[in-house]
């Protein structure tokens, strides 16, 4: 006879809807949210302009371009881009020895598409030493207002099929210049990971006539918190079910859009209310600068129809584990089989609940 699973200390596996994927949870190697010492990483005091920094206001950059001086948000064409415009469309195909623009069917070993694509960097302020964190809502609603112009613009250019946005925080997350900042690829191809959710979403809604994350984001609100680790009128942030990363979070709307440009202006005041608070949460789980990936989520612009197979959302995936040196790695069988955590998703979400949502370092609202 088969016990009931609990998913508190049970080994089992949770299942991806958005990517159709599973990922292994042990919430038995550990019974608590927290084991071991809580350590808090030394403080970094950088300056809050730079002279050798090149995204600080004024700087002359890696190709010579010197920054303007400006005041709120400042976009520029990556000096370093992953893809560029002027390239030729095309595909080879190894097998056939040459170039093949017209084949609808791929060779089955070796074939390579040529990508288009723009790539930005959009410095978040000009103030060297503050992350989001250390914003104001006015300071990231004017990050919000760039990530839409840039996305009007960029969705104007005939070749862009998809832009993706996001940000990698901290030197652990591979972030060369501590200045804050992210970036927008706008690609002639829809990357592999929307991919998935736009065609799980599209099965979803084919099947149930309904969507996946509107209707994920009803029954995690009926379930009082259990994994929501704040909220406000237009957007909810939680813990997914399915989370791989021990703090992985994603930012959902609660009303059915598929776009930042989608966006009316109570809720880009929401959006950047939320952000502000789990950045900040983050901070305040280990009293340190934590590192993370940011990415959103939104409808391709490829000129097809995107209402029910896309959901604006935006991953946050931190890699921080036990403490604000210890990084999670997916080693082993996580490389091998499938994604694993000991750390569930409740216990995660349990903790960043508890977390304030006023800066560990923040002494009064900044003005920034």
């Amino acid at each position: 006879m088969s016990l009931p699973l609990d998913l508190t200390s049970h080994p089992h596996r949770r299942f991806n809807p958005l990517t159709n994927s599973w990922v292994l949870c042990s919430p038995h190697r550990t019974k608590r949210p927290w084991q071991g010492q809580l350590e808090v990483s030394p403080t970094i005091n950088l300056p809050e302009y730079d002279p050798k920094c090149y995204l600080c206001p004024g700087n002359t950059r890696a190709q010579g371009e010197k920054n303007p001086m400006y005041k709120e948000t400042f976009v520029f064409g990556n000096d370093f881009a992953a893809v560029k415009v002027e390239t030729d469309i095309g595909r080879m195909n190894e097998a056939e020895g040459e170039a093949n623009d017209e084949a609808d069917e791929a060779p089955s070993l070796f074939l390579a598409h040529r990508v288009q694509g723009v790539c930005q960097v959009i410095c978040y302020s000009p103030s060297h030493n503050l992350t989001v964190a250390e914003l104001s809502t006015t300071s990231i609603l004017s990050i919000i207002t760039t990530w839409i112009a840039e996305t009007l613009s960029a969705q104007s250019l005939p070749f862009v099929k998809y832009i993706q946005i996001f940000e990698n925080k901290g030197s652990m997350m591979g972030c060369s210049n501590p200045h804050p900042h992210g970036q927008i690829w706008c690609t002639s191809v829809i990357p592999e990971e929307p991919a998935k959710e736009l065609d799980s979403m599209k099965r979803y809604h084919d099947k149930c006539n309904k969507c996946l994350l509107c209707e994920y984001t009803r029954m995690e609100l009926g379930k009082k918190l259990e994994r929501i680790v704040c909220e406000n009128a237009s957007f909810v942030c939680l813990v997914p079910f399915w989370a791989i990363w021990p703090y992985e979070t994603m930012i959902i709307s609660k009303r059915h859009i598929t776009s930042l440009v989608d966006l009316n202006q109570e809720e880009k005041i929401a959006l950047a209310d939320i952000i502000g608070k789990i950045t900040r949460k983050y901070d305040n789980v280990f009293e340190s600068s934590f590192p993370y990936s940011m990415g959103i989520h939104q409808a391709p612009v490829d000129g097809e129809e995107h209402v029910w197979d896309s959901h604006l959302h935006i991953h946050f995936y931190p890699p921080l584990l036990r403490n604000p040196t210890v990084k999670k790695f997916l080693v082993g069988f996580e490389m091998l089989g499938e994604p694993q955590r000991d750390l569930t998703p409740e216990q995660a979400a349990s903790r960043l609940q508890q977390c304030s949502e006023t800066h560990y370092k923040m002494k009064s609202t900044s003005s920034q």
